[in-house]
């Protein structure tokens, strides 16, 4: 069944030419001029992934977001924020308010589409049965649920992929670049920084779970995974 795409942009040009560049590749394009209209068809349908812009008419892409990792049911969805606004602390925020990814405009087709594959591939390549447990904590990879100490926690997309990579491969040192390769995949230009945006917001989930340490900073090499240190 094709993948369903929610194409949330208020400029009917970039609208057009996006929608006939994904559709040309074979999704199922749904459009919203602002992020209203983009809730009430979210109302009727879920789509598979979001492409959201930021600077809207009436609520912001980044207000829409961070409403829509409220909601209990549409929580999950993998988002991809597409705008105009550059800088480093730009693309700080719009991770920060829940986006899975962050492309700025002229946005080439060729890498939207790469990073869309990449994203619908993290979210969807488990089977039912699949499970991790590690230091209390439990990951459903069917589902991308993840509990701690039998707990429900919310999670988005690419920190449960994150989190699984550090669980799947304890003990290990991997850098920026590394993690960026294993996790969001070779095909996908992203800035390093992006990992260091993605690592707080996984230890922002644990830390009220005391889990936050597990999570280790190697001073001039990356990030590792390991288990506590007996008191």
């Amino acid at each position: 069944m094709p993948k369903q795409i929610l194409l949330v942009e208020d400029e009917q040009p970039i609208r057009e030419m996006l929608r006939y560049a994904l559709e040309r590749d074979g999704y199922v394009i749904q459009e919203a001029d602002n992020a209203a209209a983009a809730r009430e068809i979210l109302a009727r349908n879920r789509p598979d992934l979001l492409i959201v812009d930021w600077m809207m008419p009436g609520e912001s892409g980044i207000d829409f977001i961070k409403r829509l990792r409220k909601d209990e049911i549409l929580a999950d969805l993998p988002v991809i924020m597409l705008t105009a606004r550059v800088e480093e602390m730009d693309k700080v925020k719009g991770l920060d308010c829940g986006a899975d990814d962050y492309l700025t405009k002229p946005v080439g087709i060729k890498e939207l589409m790469a990073r869309i594959k990449a994203l619908l591939r993290r979210t969807s390549q488990a089977n039912e049965d699949d499970m991790i447990i590690s230091e209390g904590l439990e990951l459903n990879l069917a589902t991308n649920q993840l509990s701690i100490d039998n707990v429900d926690v919310h999670i988005g997309h690419t920190e449960f992929s994150l989190l699984q990579f550090f669980i799947e491969h304890k003990n290990r040192v991997y850098s920026r670049a590394q993690l960026l390769d294993f996790v969001w995949g070779q095909a996908v230009y992203i800035e390093e920084r992006t990992v260091d945006v993605h690592v707080l917001r996984l230890r922002k989930i644990l830390k009220p779970f005391g889990k936050d340490s597990l999570i280790k900073t190697v001073r001039g090499m990356g990030y590792m995974f390991t288990q506590k240190k007996p008191a």
